[in-house]
């Protein structure tokens, strides 16, 4: 085979279809645009939106409305009245939350909630605390440390 025997796979290139062209082409008079109406005329035609006046399906259907926020992070909630099954002076992160089947899961960030009370001193290792959670535990004696977002 040598450089001037190349050529496409057959059936790969086809010609592009020159409308309204004459009677002899094919394709003349009405271009493949049929006789009058809006499918006619230059600019002619609706959206996908249109439906003939019908209210349109994406406005019939409000769930399918709106947008998902690719940047929202989901948080494991945990609330202070669980953290009472852990000893005075342990350390609580992601890690012993799962263990003691507090969390499912300790891949996805933990945030600590202040709803009920901590009578102990703990350390507290979360990816996020609400402002009255982190006073609580400082008020019992513990210790707060906020851990990176990882990506």
């Amino acid at each position: 085979m040598k450089l001037h025997d190349l050529q496409p796979a057959s059936g790969s290139k086809k010609r592009r279809k020159r409308v309204g062209r004459g009677i002899a082409a094919g394709q003349g008079k009405t271009a493949g645009r049929g006789t009058k109406g809006q499918g006619a005329r230059t600019g002619g035609g609706k959206g996908p939106y249109f439906e003939g006046g019908q209210l349109p399906l994406v406005r019939r259907l409000p769930v399918k409305r709106g947008f998902t926020n690719i940047w929202r992070v989901e948080y494991a909630e945990v609330n202070l009245d669980r953290l009472d099954q852990f000893e005075n002076g342990a350390e609580v992160s992601p890690e012993t939350l799962s263990d003691a089947g507090i969390i499912k899961s300790a891949n996805k960030p933990v945030v600590i909630l202040a709803r009920g009370d901590l009578d102990r001193e703990l350390l507290v290792k979360a990816h996020r605390f609400s402002a009255s959670a982190r006073a609580k535990i400082e008020a019992a004696g513990g210790t707060v440390e906020v851990l990176p977002l990882e990506k």
